[in-house]
């Protein structure tokens, strides 16, 4: 048999999919050295990848206490992991051609927009670098507020602590990334309302989406030269839809909730308790109390929420809100008999919708088969297993204290799915997608019986 001279040439998505998954192996292997360790602390290999995955991923599960594992070097080297994971590799490199003075090509466009889900090649250098200077801008003063605040409430004495920490909270709670230095998130905080306030902004921030970001700075921009300015559909949509499932996540919280774990709690514990559940929930991964205390409700609700997870081009995952708006959108148009589905007088796309169906379906596709595989292994609670599978794919970080206990072919598993919900379902079909082969012929059309 003739061996085909044709040379093998990855794509430019697989190209994107190699780089973050080189990132995670390269980190694991980073994190494992003793260099990046507390003094007589040692880290295997698996939860060494498991950390990098997270990191990376900006989920925030973790097998281990950071504070207890890492050294002052090794949680830099964490912070640093989070903004790869959070903004996007492609974003810190144009920062690095930019400063060395390189020239960004047609070939670095393109991955700039696979990494960062952008229809066209025009103004992407322009839009790393408005990423980058607000994903800055936003940390430091997340850093200025928090450090401040700590010496201001007494939670730290010395500056240099108080700023440390308030750094990597800051960055950790941008890029929605859900790691913290004090070994149980913020449950030491459940009544300090200002700190669970500045970290839900933080948290909204990153999750809300770059362009969204973006487009708001410019509204301001033209309200300030009087000049008129409209927001854009994509804009329009992922703000109410970030919203509402904000205010739907916190009201069936607190439903679900009044007779379990906040019976007996005033009305303003309960209201944050609610509202600070359901903005983690978004992509944030922080969280002001147990999750293990959740009821059975509470846990598919939020394993929902998660499921959807956080906006398109920002630093979470999940299936995104844009994907769940156009789902709905789409099912009450048909049930209204409008073959077409129009929101703000405008029209959607067939191949939006139809992208859509498929993220959706695919998304189900691999958190059942996560979640099948996890009950067949572990014998642990399917709300349980659920609640950790959803979370890894939603790159949130919430847990209901299991995947410490995890075997390692679990780990592995939420590693997979980790790595899934921060590249996107649509870059891992195309990455799997075989090179197109044209066909000269069609075969005849012929309906068959759908739903019933």
């Amino acid at each position: 048999m003739a061996l085909s001279n044709k040379k093998h040439r990855f794509s430019s998505v697989q190209i994107i999919v190699l780089f973050y998954v080189s990132s995670v192996l390269i980190s694991a292997l980073l994190l494992w050295l003793p260099v990046f360790h507390n003094p007589g602390v040692s880290l295997s290999l698996i939860d060494a990848l498991f950390t990098a995955s997270s990191a990376i991923s900006v989920t925030g599960l973790t097998v281990i206490r950071i504070h207890e594992v890492f050294n002052q070097w090794g949680i830099l080297l964490l912070t640093l992991l989070f903004q790869i994971g959070g903004i996007g590799i492609m974003t810190l490199g144009t920062f690095f051609w930019l400063v060395l003075q390189q020239k960004i090509g047609l070939q670095q466009r393109i991955w700039i927009a696979i990494d960062h889900n952008r229809p066209t090649l025009s103004g992407l250098v322009d839009l790393m670098r408005n990423i980058l200077l607000l994903a800055i801008f936003i940390e430091v003063i997340g850093t200025i507020v928090l450090g401040s605040y700590f010496l201001w409430a007494g939670y730290h004495t010395e500056w240099y602590t108080a700023y440390f920490y308030s750094f990597f909270a800051s960055v950790s709670a941008f890029t929605n990334a859900g790691f913290d230095l004090h070994g149980n998130s913020l449950i030491d905080f459940s009544q300090d309302y200002l700190l669970q306030i500045i970290h839900m902004v933080l948290i909204i921030c990153g999750a809300i989406g770059f362009p969204v970001l973006i487009e708001v700075r410019n509204y301001f921009e033209h309200r300030r030269a009087r000049q008129r300015f409209s927001f854009s559909l994509f804009t329009k949509i992922t703000s109410i839809t970030f919203f509402v499932l904000i205010a739907a996540g916190a009201l069936l919280f607190f439903l679900f909730e009044r007779e379990a774990f906040l019976q007996g709690k005033s009305w303003h514990e309960s209201l944050f308790y609610a509202l600070f559940q359901s903005v983690s929930s978004r992509s944030g991964g922080l969280t002001t109390m147990d999750m293990s205390l959740l009821s059975t409700p509470t846990a598919v609700m939020l394993s929902v929420l998660m499921f959807i997870g956080a906006s398109p081009n920002s630093v979470g995952g999940g299936i995104r809100t844009t994907t769940f708006f156009v789902l709905l959108a789409t099912v009450f148009a048909y049930m209204r008999g409008h073959k077409d589905v129009k929101v703000f007088r405008r029209e959607l796309a067939e191949e939006d919708i139809m992208r859509s169906f498929l993220v959706f379906f695919v998304a189900i596709s691999l958190v059942f088969t996560a979640v099948m595989l996890l009950l067949w292994m572990e014998g642990l609670p399917f709300e349980q297993v659920l609640f950790e599978v959803c979370s890894a794919f939603g790159t949130t970080g919430l847990s209901m204290g299991i995947t410490p206990e995890l075997s390692t072919p679990g780990k592995l598993i939420l590693i997979i799915t980790m790595v899934i919900g921060r590249i996107g379902i649509i870059n891992l079909l195309l990455f799997l997608k075989r090179d197109e082969r044209p066909t000269q012929y069609r075969f005849p059309k012929e309906r068959v019986m759908i739903g019933q």
